[in-house]
């Protein structure tokens, strides 16, 4: 494994730069696009220039794109809110069963040892808990300033305050997914006020790639724009892998604890158990996961309410879950092991996402009986949770015809009482195979603008994940990030139109340079632009 390397990113015509906060000592990173001047000729065939503000967008590249930026794969990123939690002083630092040697093989799952730690006795250290307590956090400051990218510089103003933050925080509208032993990360915030968010899926390193790779695409990634990504893998070294990404990404990483919950119960069912899942769900949170997707509002009694559908519990999760209910006539332990699941995660303060067990796998089954009996568990779930001062998001369906967009939408900010929405997609038609980010894209498009916050990233074949190549990857969050910007768009999000404005003026103006380094991919932009003057040549 050959990891003492640094990998840098860069983009056509940008800088890095800083904002400072002015409430907690925050340096927010951006990416800033230099515009040529506008030329003018007047009557008298004089030419004049009048200079173009440059443009501030949101960036998710981490100091990848910093060219002063030295760390190693094998070392990490830098880590920026280490000094911000131990100012605090409600952590104690614990002895992670990550931090030392692999159980299994002996080695390492990280060079660097990272401390691990949790809230003190008694202490409560979610984002959250201090919203309600009406304090203002680094994570608050650092994700308003990063909303609203600046604008000011353009003559705009921006209602997203960190007070404003902190009030849609603590009324459980927005999370900020940012586990306390994820120092590395660059703090985000998911909700309807804010910016909608592009999460990506990634899996464990197959035997022909190694962790290098995966780790270079998860950067290449963060270029393009992924905002979170979902751990999905129900194989390979999962811890390793884990270890490998929260240590070198500036992003929220996600998981599904009962894949490796599985995993560890040798792939047998029958043989999970509430103490295998806990233990792995400890491990998981003390690397440093910012989220995790618990599918605990798949009730015994919901199961029979799938036998009319066609394509039946499509969710691999949901499925798992059904057959334990199954053999063992029991129900469902995550269910009734919920409260102390919260109680785990509020020590970290990770992120829950009340996962989606029961959303139909095809069109035909969207929005039926089985669907709407889990929703309604979801949001009695969400109140436990909020009880618990647990930041809580809730996984939506997958499939979801256009027409009932909307009513999914309404559904479920009613029973779930407006906590973020997390849509895989959606994808509107059952047709798309080959194509599904762009089935995906137009669902994403159009439940973003009703208020879902994270649209998930799906890939041009879902059902293989194997054979993804990097441009697949490129152009699928591509996709999802201009239905993303759309929505942003429809919903008046301060400065969202300042790029379209921008990229629009410099067409007419035939700044033909410019209009390319304003697109969403700016480097295909100006390939194009090439290739169509070669041609003319």
């Amino acid at each position: 494994m050959t990891t003492n390397k640094s990998i840098r990113v860069s983009f056509p015509a940008s800088e890095k730069i800083y904002v400072n906060g002015s409430i907690n000592k925050v340096r927010v990173g951006m990416r800033r696009i230099t515009l040529d001047d506008t030329g003018a000729t007047d009557t008298e065939g004089r030419v004049s220039y009048k200079p173009n503000t440059p443009l501030i967008v949101y960036d998710t590249s981490g100091a990848y794109s910093d060219p002063k930026n030295t760390s190693l794969l094998q070392t990490g990123l830098p880590r920026i809110r280490e000094e911000w939690s131990k100012r605090r002083k409600d952590i104690v630092s614990i002895t992670s069963p990550d931090s030392g040697k692999h159980e299994s093989a002996n080695k390492p799952l990280f060079p660097i040892i990272i401390p691990s730690y949790k809230a003190k006795e008694g202490k409560h250290i979610t984002q959250l808990s201090y919203a309600k307590r009406r304090i203002i956090t680094p994570e608050m400051e650092y994700v308003a300033i990063r909303e609203s990218q600046h604008v000011e510089a353009l003559g705009l103003k921006s209602y997203i305050t960190p007070d404003f933050v902190r009030k849609e925080i603590a009324a459980g509208r927005a999370v900020i997914p940012a586990n306390i032993n994820h120092p590395e990360l660059e703090p985000m915030i998911i909700g309807n006020k804010f910016l909608v968010k592009v999460n990506v899926p990634f899996y464990s390193p197959s035997v022909s790639s190694g962790i290098e790779e995966e780790l270079e695409k998860m950067i290449r990634n963060c270029k393009w724009g992924a905002d979170s990504f979902l751990d999905l893998s129900k194989s390979g070294d999962i811890p390793t892998a884990q270890n490998w990404y929260l240590r070198n990404a500036p992003v929220p990483i996600g998981s599904i604890p009962l894949y490796e919950a599985l995993q560890q119960a040798g792939n047998e069912v029958a043989a999970l158990n509430w103490d295998i899942y806990r233990n792995t769900l400890i491990e998981q949170v003390e690397r440093g996961i910012d989220f995790v997707m618990i599918h605990a509002a798949l009730l015994q009694s919901h199961i029979d309410k799938t036998i009319p559908r066609l394509t039946g519990i499509d969710s691999p999760a949901g499925l798992f879950m059904a057959e334990w209910i199954r053999r063992h006539q029991k129900e469902n332990f995550l269910y009734t092991h919920f409260e102390e699941i919260c109680d785990i995660l509020r020590q970290y303060d990770v992120t829950l996402v009340i996962g989606n067990s029961l959303g139909a796998g095809s069109i035909y089954d969207a929005g039926d009986s089985a669907y709407y009996a889990e929703l309604k568990i979801k949001g009695k779930l969400t109140d436990i949770a909020r009880e618990n001062l647990v930041q809580t998001m809730i996984e939506g369906p997958g499939c979801l015809p256009m027409n009932k967009i909307g009513d999914d939408m309404k559904e479920q900010q009613y029973a779930c009482r407006q906590a973020p929405y997390f849509m895989q997609g959606p994808v509107t038609t059952d047709i798309s195979y080959g194509y599904d980010h762009i089935a995906s894209a137009i669902g994403a498009a159009q439940i973003a603008s009703f208020g879902a916050s994270l649209i998930g990233c799906v890939l041009p074949s879902q059902s293989d994940h194997s054979s993804i190549s990097k441009e697949e990857y490129r152009t699928a969050i591509h996709t999802h990030k201009i239905a993303a910007h759309a929505a942003d768009v429809a919903k008046g999000h301060p400065g969202a139109q300042a790029r379209d404005n921008a990229l629009s003026k410099a067409r007419i103006e035939q700044r033909h340079k410019d209009f390319c380094h304003l697109a969403i991919d700016p480097e295909k932009a100006l390939l194009l632009y090439k290739n169509k003057i070669k041609g003319k040549e």
